[in-house]
């Protein structure tokens, strides 16, 4: 039996290992889009206690609290800190076969020095201490921990409307250590039948200082927020697509008629906002291409299931679970339409529902030019999938459906400064897939050959699309 959370951890065989350990794991981090607050970063932020920097914004967290049945007090609410930390201990046996253990003991182990020990009700007030030790330090406020984990960029996620002020003060700090750029992500501009777009149009607008009162006008008004980001170091950019939806191709006075009824107030038909959506997803694709950005695209998430929640917490808390809408038929619509007048951006895909992975690999392969290896990449286990079956799967239809060899690899996606070492999890698996294949005869028993798959897939595809400017 091998021991928990070993020096091998996920490594089955000897190639596996070899590749791991002298391959991955000195490998720098490229963490190209996470919810890291970049204000955090700016100010070095420390955290008073292990309950804080673990709970207070982890919805990952909060589920399996909830699910264990835990009170809201004890998760989000009002008790302490202290007592929040006890709760998650006290379920920790209860998330046996959840990603959320081996993260859990991964920073304990990374972070803190915790090797071996597991937590649980016992050993609660031990795991508290080690932390309450090494928490106050230097090195361990908010740049010292990601300078732990060796990462080289962090690609944080802003709305158009932000000033990026931390962005620009952390670029004027030569000796970092490490690059945070912004990525812009528009959804509230793209969104209009959300109940708040017309209140965000006028935030846009005051932040463009322009009056948007046209079609015409949007698309200036984010394309100026948009050059306003690329000035701050801006590489890719972000889409949130819950419902995939790409209308007819419509005048700008057309859709300027669409944008009047809605900002006076009318509730707008499906067609309506399917030919505005398109369009406005249209318009930026080609300013991104333009600009040489990275789009990337989130589709399929139902988001904020449970009213109870968002009564008393507001959005992002925690009721938001995988969608089962169609996508393909208007995600290959919207690439074809940006591809045949040549606007089409590097573009990463991601799929919240498993079983679209397939729908994903294929519909990047139908847009591969030439121009760029992997133009449009399969990206990888989203949300509910970055555990080991959802990641394997991923990487595996990649691999048969695409070309793995050009994968950008694995994000966190993350609001915690504690989670990179995600990135060793999905390493130790890409290494015990590659070194399976060669143990299996699958692949030439060639170490330098898989040693290249594993650097490029770690490190050196997402390091030419994020950090070589």
């Amino acid at each position: 039996m091998k021991a928990f959370m070993g020096d091998d951890f996920l490594l089955e065989s000897d190639a596996a290992c070899r590749l791991y350990h002298e391959v991955a794991a000195p490998l720098p981090i490229i963490d190209y889009h996470n919810h890291l607050p970049p204000r955090q970063i700016a100010e070095d932020t420390h955290w008073e206690s292990l309950g804080q920097i673990w709970l207070e914004g982890d919805h990952y967290k909060w589920r399996a609290m909830r699910w264990a049945g835990i009170d809201e007090r004890r998760i989000t609410g009002d008790a302490s800190f202290r007592e929040k930390f006890d709760a998650f201990a006290d379920i920790m046996p209860q998330c046996l076969g959840n990603p959320l253990y081996h993260w859990t003991h991964l920073e304990m182990s990374r972070y803190f020095g915790l090797d071996g020990t597991v937590l649980s009700r016992d050993t609660a007030a031990a795991v508290w201490d080690a932390a309450a030790d090494r928490l106050p330090r230097p090195e361990f406020g908010a740049r010292g921990l990601l300078r732990r984990m060796a990462v080289e960029l962090v690609g944080t996620t802003d709305d158009p409307c932000d000033s990026l002020e931390h962005h620009r003060a952390l670029a004027r700090e030569p000796d970092l250590g490490f690059r945070v750029v912004p990525s812009f992500r528009p959804d509230h501009a793209v969104k209009i039948e959300a109940a708040g777009f017309p209140a965000y149009l006028e935030r846009l607008s005051a932040a463009a200082d322009m009056p948007i009162t046209r079609f015409e006008d949007l698309v200036a008004a984010l394309e100026r927020r948009l050059d306003h980001f690329v000035a701050a170091g801006c590489v890719a950019t972000d889409h949130g697509i819950e419902i995939a939806r790409l209308g007819a191709e419509r005048t700008d006075a057309a859709l300027t008629a669409i944008l009047k009824r809605r900002l006076a107030g009318h509730t707008l038909d499906e067609a309506d906002i399917a030919d505005f959506q398109g369009a406005v997803l249209v318009a930026l694709g080609r300013a991104y291409a333009r600009r040489d950005l990275v789009m990337q695209l989130h589709l399929g998430p139902i988001r904020n299931n449970r009213s109870a929640l968002v009564r008393t917490l507001g959005a992002d808390v925690g009721g938001d679970s995988i969608g089962d809408r169609p996508f393909a038929a208007a995600l290959n619509a919207l690439l074809d339409r940006l591809d045949r007048t040549g606007d089409l951006p590097r573009t990463i895909l991601y799929s919240v529902d498993p079983s679209r992975n397939a729908v994903i690999v294929t519909t990047a392969g139908n847009f591969q030019d030439g121009s760029v290896p992997g133009k449009v990449q399969a990206g990888s286990g989203w949300w509910f999938n970055d555990q080991l079956d959802g990641m394997r799967r991923q990487m595996t239809q990649l691999a048969q459906m695409g070309l793995i060899a050009r994968f950008v690899g694995m994000l966190t996606d993350s609001r915690s400064f504690l989670s990179f070492p995600r990135h060793e999890y999905f390493r130790r698996l890409l290494c015990d897939m590659v070194g399976d294949w060669m143990e299996r005869g699958h692949i030439p028993p060639d170490h330098d050959l898989a040693a290249g798959l594993v650097t490029d897939i770690c490190y050196r595809n997402a390091a030419r699309w994020f950090a070589a400017r």
